[in-house]
C-alpha cells in the first residue's frame, strides 16, 4: 500500500474527486492548508494598505491505495488537477507498512475492496 498526498488548487478539487471516482478510489481525506512553493507572491490593496500574500492556499488530499493503484491515481490527479501554471502543486507518495481498522482493532488489508462491513 502506498499513500499519496497530492497538494492542489483548491478550484480544482470537485474535478480530482470525479475523476477518483472513475477509477473507482473512493476514500481520501481532505484539508484546506497554506503553503510556499515556487509560486509567486501575490499582493492586493485592503483598505488602502498594500498587503503581500506569500503563504497560499491550497488543498491537501491523503489517499490510501494498493500498490497497483498508484499509478493510475496519480495520473488521474495530474490531469485533473494540472492548469500549466504556476502553483498546480504537488504530488508525494509514501510506503504504508500496516494499517489498522480502529473499529475490529485488528490489521486491515482491504483498503481497494468494497464490501458491506467497509461501507
Amino acid at each position: 500500500m502506498k499513500k499519496i498526498e497530492a497538494i492542489i488548487r483548491p478550484e480544482r478539487l470537485r474535478e480530482v474527486i470525479e475523476k477518483l471516482r472513475e477509477i473507482k478510489v473512493t476514500g481520501f481525506t481532505v484539508s484546506q492548508v497554506q503553503g510556499r512553493g515556487q509560486q509567486k507572491n501575490a499582493t492586493g490593496v485592503y483598505r488602502g494598505k498594500t498587503y503581500t500574500v506569500n503563504l497560499h492556499h491550497k488543498i491537501k488530499m491523503e489517499i490510501v491505495v494498493s500498490d497497483y493503484l498508484v499509478n493510475d491515481t496519480i495520473q488521474t490527479i495530474i490531469k485533473a488537477a494540472q492548469t500549466g501554471e504556476m502553483g498546480d502543486g504537488k504530488i508525494f507518495v509514501s510506503p504504508i507498512l500496516e494499517m489498522y481498522n480502529i473499529r475490529t482493532g485488528t490489521i486491515d488489508e482491504t483498503i481497494d475492496e468494497l464490501s458491506d462491513n467497509n461501507i
